[in-house]
């Protein structure tokens, strides 16, 4: 069964529920209201025979004893009975069904106290009766028993039944279509969802986005659903470009590699020295393939899930940095001013990032340059004195595998500031390249959810 049906069916059961009930109160309310009635005229009849004249026995002449009572008391189709302490009755001259005698009706008759209602039957008809005791002018004890049949209250009854059927079939009906009305135009933003899920399912095309107005709860799921495609189309096509630009960056050195492979395998003579830088060459290649498959797995990784965040002591990431630098660029020197500054990140990645602009830096100093290196309310910059970047490069040094036509001579893979870009927006903050006065490039990377600013510490 479909969620729309159940949806139905369960609106239906509870208008038919609350139908049912209020039919039932109604129809008690009217039963209880017509046998009121009948039992204040079954009363006040009683009441109007007590307080009258005595009632006086007569005897027919084939002896039938019989009770007179004016008919206007009775009313159209009333019964009257005198029950005696005997437990014997007696009737109107016109009555010839007795009504049954009870327990209860012979005590009222010996004790002269008690009065009740009863239902009872009359020749197969149903009669209202009420009980109540009496006494002659010898103070003998007797009940007196007044019934009225129930034959308009039932008949009255039935058709109040009959339409409380009616009016709750109609309604149950009602209330099913209704229904039906409601959870499709409810259950319209489901459906759209439904298609686009199905639609993505078989198209992979995940440029397709739900029409979401309102601000209920369906219209924040497909606005929620839609964010998931937006953010799955650009992971898709981040991996994408990825994958190309890797492709792309991969094929020249592979070439170049096999290339030099193929001569060395070669049984000819190779000139003096020749083979030796062959063998070098292959070296050196392989070593860039490795940095640019292990900058492509940063990269890869750190698009993925984040890492659990802890604090970070930027200022000691950066001295640790500076102290790996010196050590692989012997001919740089490093100047730094190194403030204490607290931030909340990966430990691991933001140590990557720093290396990488550090050894950006050292990469365009000249021989003995020098890079200045400061950290500082959770910003990191480095200055190097190099010839700068050129205006036109300044927005893409942060691309994947961009490298301005000054560097396509030198070692490196185009990925690094790439890394660094990431890393930073990765925890809230940026990363900018800008000229620096008096010559150079000056990078600054900014981390969000740094502390308070602490006093200088300077190495």
């Amino acid at each position: 069964m479909s969620f729309r049906a159940r949806l139905t069916l369960v609106a239906a059961a509870a208008v038919a529920l609350a139908v049912i009930a209020a039919s039932a109160v109604v129809w008690f309310v009217v039963k209880d209201t017509l046998y009121g009635q009948v039992d204040s005229r079954l009363k006040s009849r009683a009441q109007e025979i007590t307080a009258g004249p005595p009632i006086h026995l007569e005897q027919t002449a084939d002896g039938r004893r019989y009770i007179e009572v004016a008919r206007s008391i009775l009313g159209s189709g009333g019964y009257i009975q005198i029950v005696s302490s005997d437990g014997s009755a007696l009737r109107t001259f016109e009555e010839t069904q007795p009504l049954p005698i009870g327990k209860r009706a012979l005590e009222t008759a010996q004790r002269g106290e008690g009065t009740f209602f009863s239902d009872s039957k009359v020749g197969g008809t149903d009669v209202r009766v009420f009980t109540a005791p009496a006494s002659d002018v010898g103070g003998h004890n007797y009940a007196i028993q007044v019934a009225q049949p129930l034959t308009d209250v039932h008949h009255t009854l039935r058709h109040v039944a009959l339409f409380l059927i009616l009016i709750a079939a109609g309604g149950i009906a009602i209330a099913a279509a209704l229904g039906l009305l409601v959870s499709r135009a409810a259950l319209a933003p489901v459906r759209r969802l439904t298609e686009a899920s199905e639609k993505v399912a078989d198209t992979r095309d995940l440029s397709e986005r739900i029409d979401a107005g309102g601000r209920d709860e369906l219209s924040r799921l497909a606005l929620s659903f839609n964010s998931m495609l937006g953010a799955l189309e650009e992971s898709t096509r981040s991996q994408r470009q990825l994958v190309a630009d890797a492709s792309h960056e991969l094929r020249t050195p592979l070439t170049s590699l096999r290339t030099n492979i193929e001569v060395l395998a070669t049984e000819r003579e190779l000139p003096p020295g020749e083979r030796q830088r062959l063998l070098t060459d292959v070296v050196e290649q392989l070593g860039e393939m490795t940095t640019l498959i292990s900058e492509l797995i940063e990269l890869a990784r750190g698009e993925q899930s984040p890492e659990a965040l802890e604090d970070v002591r930027l200022d000691l990431v950066a001295a640790d940095a500076v102290e790996r630098t010196r050590r692989n660029r012997p001919g740089v020197e490093f100047k730094t001013d190194l403030s204490k500054s607290l931030v909340h990140g990966v430990p691991r990645t933001i140590e990557r990032a720093v290396a990488n602009l550090l050894d950006n830096a050292a990469k365009w100093s000249p021989p003995g340059g020098e890079v200045e290196v400061a950290v500082r309310n959770g910003e990191l910059t480095v200055r190097d004195h190099g010839p700068g970047i050129a205006p036109e490069d300044l927005p893409y040094v942060f691309d994947r595998f961009y490298r301005a036509s000054s560097a396509r001579g030198l070692p490196g893979s185009g990925l690094g500031l790439a890394i660094v870009r990431q890393v930073a927006e990765a925890h809230g903050g940026q990363v900018a390249a800008e000229p620096a006065e008096g010559g150079g490039t000056l990078m600054r990377m900014t981390l969000n959810g740094a502390s308070r600013p602490e006093p200088s510490a300077g190495s």
